[in-house]
């Protein structure tokens, strides 16, 4: 049978889009091909409106996703909704033995088809998943936790935005070396050396990207398009909380990779059996030769010391500081921390953990402020965004695991509660639990409290840690870095000199900064094509998304030269 997508019809609808990403990753400045407001989507757009992807989620419910790969053997799955729903979506289980051999017999192909028409393919894949954000965005909430609205752009344009700047990037990366050479070295009077020479991107075999829970998609993209786009066949371990997403990602790029003429199993899922733990199974296996994941700092340690005959790509866990030295916008300062603090549930690897305070106070464009004064209005600032309890849930979502509920609860005796973390009630979902950030009075001078600020709490725990000046602050922010990470850190500050003394800091740990925050651009959300998303150079992560070395590991140049 003829493949429904040609070369040329996929050159013709997607090269456009290719180049444009190129530019974007280029110059850094704002691009995105993928709406973030949900009426955007339709049918006279070609894509599900919200009643359309509503049904298609409910459609799913209950039933068994077949994805038609090799090696099933069973069929698994329990999910339930931090919302309270029972998913009951069946998902194949793998026999490893018979479906990693399927998976390496297409690359092949898949190698030699070359960097372009890779790309091209994987534009394809995500035109597809574009076209189903609504259908997408109610998987992700309800796997995840997220609020819809955050749901459909996180786990949707975001993480599209993402996935195609990975593969920007593969492609650039594999295109630097030309495909042939013609080499000539003269030998004075004898006849000179002539070579002819072939470059071609080969991939490193399998890659296996684990997925989390919170950010299925949004973390999830980037690793798999990076190792398809540069000739891996990619096999998805989901988080046993949070499959679906994934596995509709996987059912399209499977649909559209046969379509293209290749071996749709060069894109496969591996869904587990409660309790089965297949993530060191397969990290060990000598067929992976690549792995993507978010997660615990504990196992990704362990994957980075374990995964030996892998190259292994680890976002772990970090503790986030903001020090408020100084401001020239209070009000603007306080409503952005706010939000910053209670966007989902601080549920998110970039949440601003510490707030590194002077205890003798700070100065503000409406007079001084003292530490407790601080303290209070950022409280009051938080309680006045969260007032209302349906503006609370549009921001907060749901408490994802009942892990960081218990976090929660545990973090309020560490120190002096400032700010109470009440429950909210969500009348749509009544199995959800809902909960307001909390914040802690810590003393940096004091061991246990610079214990206790020293550890990262995930989840919606904030400390306001007192110091004893600005050079404490930045030797504990410096400290934190250094022992913990850190995927972001944020400062507040009028003073040129101490605004130096920040970013020097930031860039001896390598940790992002952002200064001086006090509209609508908050600490914990970065954009695709522009900002970095860790940087590889401190424990929180050992990569950034996306630059250069996310991608270039992922093949190897070989070159295969004869005689002219």
């Amino acid at each position: 049978m003829a493949a429904a997508l040609t070369a040329s019809t996929l050159l013709a609808e997607h090269r456009p889009t290719l180049d444009r990403a190129l530019e974007a990753i280029r110059t850094r400045a704002y691009w995105s091909p993928h709406p973030e407001h949900p009426k955007a989507y339709g049918e006279e757009h070609g894509s599900l409106d919200a009643a359309a992807g509503r049904a298609a989620f409910d459609a799913l419910l209950g039933t068994r996703l077949d994805l038609g790969q090799p090696g099933t053997d069973d069929w698994v799955g329990d999910e339930v909704s931090p919302y309270g729903i029972e998913l009951g979506v069946r998902y194949p289980h793998a026999d490893l033995d018979v479906l990693l051999p399927a998976m390496r017999a297409g690359q092949r192909a898949w190698r030699d088809a070359g960097p372009e028409q890779r790309a091209l393919v994987c534009l394809e894949i995500l035109k597809r998943i574009s076209a189903r954000t609504h259908e997408f965005a109610h998987a992700v909430m309800h796997t995840s936790g997220q609020a819809f609205l955050m749901a459909f752009q996180a786990g949707g344009p975001h993480a599209q935005d993402r996935a195609l700047e990975a593969v920007a990037y593969a492609y650039a990366e594999q295109v630097r070396v030309p495909e042939a050479a013609e080499w000539t070295k003269p030998q004075g009077k004898r006849d000179p050396l002539r070579l002819t020479k072939r470059f071609t991107p080969v991939p490193r075999g399998i890659a296996l990207v684990i997925g989390c829970n919170t950010f299925p998609t949004w973390n999830g993209y980037p690793g798999l398009f990076a190792s398809l786009a540069t000739g891996n066949a990619v096999l998805v371990k989901p988080h046993p909380r949070a499959v679906l997403p994934l596995a509709l990602t996987v059912r399209i790029a499977r649909e559209v990779l046969a379509e293209a003429g290749f071996d749709p199993a060069l894109v496969a899922l591996a869904a587990e059996r409660p309790g089965e733990g297949i993530a060191k199974t397969l990290a060990t296996r000598p067929e992976i030769r690549i792995i993507d994941y978010t997660g615990s700092t504990a196992f990704g340690d362990w994957l980075e010391a374990n995964a030996r005959q892998a190259q292994v790509f680890t976002e772990k866990a970090g503790v986030n500081t903001v020090v408020v030295e100084s401001t020239d916008d209070y009000r603007g300062m306080l409503a952005n921390l706010a939000f910053s603090l209670s966007l989902y549930s601080g549920q998110m690897c970039t949440t601003p953990q510490n707030l590194l305070i002077p205890r003798a106070g700070i100065g503000t464009d409406q007079g001084p402020r003292s530490y407790d004064e601080v303290v209070a209005d950022l409280a009051g600032a938080v309680d006045a965004l969260l007032g209302d309890d349906t503006r609370a849930n549009a921001l907060l979502g749901a408490i994802v695991n009942p892990d960081v509920k218990a976090r929660l609860e545990a973090a309020a005796g560490l120190g002096e509660v400032a700010l109470a973390s009440r429950a909210v009630p969500n009348p749509d979902f009544p199995g959800a639990t809902v909960r307001t950030p909390l914040i802690v009075r810590l003393d940096g001078a004091e061991p246990d409290d610079r214990a206790a600020c020293l550890s990262e709490c995930f989840g919606p725990v904030s400390f306001a840690v007192a110091v004893d000046s600005a050079a404490h602050a930045l030797e504990l922010l410096r400290r934190g870095i250094r022992e913990q990470g850190a995927m972001t850190v944020g400062a507040y500050t009028t003073d040129a000199e101490f605004e130096r003394a920040v970013e020097e800091v930031c860039l001896e740990e390598a940790a992002q900064l952002s200064l001086n925050l006090t509209g609508g651009v908050y600490v914990n959300q970065t954009a695709a094509f522009s900002d970095f998303h860790g940087s590889g150079g401190n424990p929180a992560a050992n990569a950034t998304l996306t630059d250069a070395a996310f991608v270039a590991n992922r093949f190897r140049m070989i070159e295969v030269r004869r005689e002219a």
